[in-house]
């Protein structure tokens, strides 16, 4: 396979990924119907991810060096524990469409960041105005033709901590695989300091967990998925080809998530489709392209 062909399936992968992880709202959402909480949710998903790929990477424990290691640390806190906490507890504040409109500023804010710590990743206009273009489809795909926001500080201001936590997790992991560390053992350690750093959460609210939802078809198949394919397969494939095409250029793909989103809940949750929000779905479509295909040609 020719490099320009390996390119492409990179591409191909991480746009897949992007709309897998915008199903996970869904699949969240039908888990807290049948009683769970966000911080039970995120345990579980990660301990089942952390089962599944320390069958492919038991050997290698730690870090070269404790600098090393506390960066893990951080990628476990910013791409785990505190970016679920963060946009989960968001939505007990504000609406929905709020959360999903600020967290797509992520893509943007990670071009920008990028910029001020690797050469390699330089913003230029072209991703800018493909980022504005996919904004605003995003904005029409969220409301979904009701123009009504009722904003919250709380709430926005944790959504936009969220975000804040994935650019983080994005120059860390770029950090990391500049190291010399592979994408399997980084998400192996990205899902231990994950449910590491979550634990105290229990502590401090009291929570705990009923195993006994498990028993029930629906709770368990929401959480395999969102733990084997969500969790374990996502996060080892995005970290893969951040590597391989970069940080900037995968981030961007997060555009599609809401769009991705939209269609699963009108599937599985019956909700309204609008024709502000199929032009919302096409301006995402035509913004990630054009940034992309514009990028590519300066």
């Amino acid at each position: 396979m020719n490099q320009h062909n390996k390119r492409t399936v990179f591409h191909i992968e991480a746009i897949l990924t992007s709309i897998i992880w915008g199903t996970t709202f869904v699949s969240t959402k039908v888990l807290i119907t049948h009683g769970m909480v966000p911080e039970q949710i995120m345990l579980l998903r990660f301990l089942l991810a952390y089962v599944c790929i320390w069958t492919i990477s038991p050997h290698k424990l730690w870090a070269n060096n404790l600098k090393d290691e506390l960066m893990f640390v951080g990628v476990g806190l910013a791409g785990g524990s505190l970016y679920f906490l963060a946009e989960n507890t968001a939505l007990k504040f504000t609406q929905a469409c709020n959360v999903s409109i600020l967290i797509s500023i992520t893509p943007l804010l990670t071009a920008v960041a990028s910029s001020f710590f690797y050469k390699s990743e330089r913003i230029n206009k072209s991703l800018l105005f493909g980022a504005v273009v996919a904004l605003i489809g995003v904005t029409c795909v969220v409301l979904n033709g009701h123009f009504v926001l009722k904003l919250n500080p709380l709430g926005d201001i944790l959504t936009i901590t969220a975000s804040l936590m994935w650019v983080v997790y994005g120059l860390i992991l770029k950090k990391l695989q500049i190291q010399g560390y592979s994408s399997i053992f980084i998400t192996r350690k990205v899902f231990f300091y994950g449910i590491i750093t979550i634990l105290p959460v229990f502590l401090m609210t009291g929570a705990s967990i009923d195993f006994s939802v498990l028993s029930d078809f629906t709770v368990l198949g929401n959480l395999c998925f969102l733990g084997i394919v969500a969790s374990f397969l996502c996060y080892l494939s995005w970290n893969y080809v951040v590597n391989k095409i970069g940080v900037v250029t995968v981030t961007n793909y997060l555009y599609i998530q809401p769009f991705a989103t939209f269609i699963v809940s009108a599937i599985v949750l019956h909700e309204r489709i609008t024709p502000i929000a199929i032009l919302g779905g096409v301006l995402i479509l035509a913004g990630v392209y054009l940034s992309q295909r514009l990028k590519s040609s300066n």
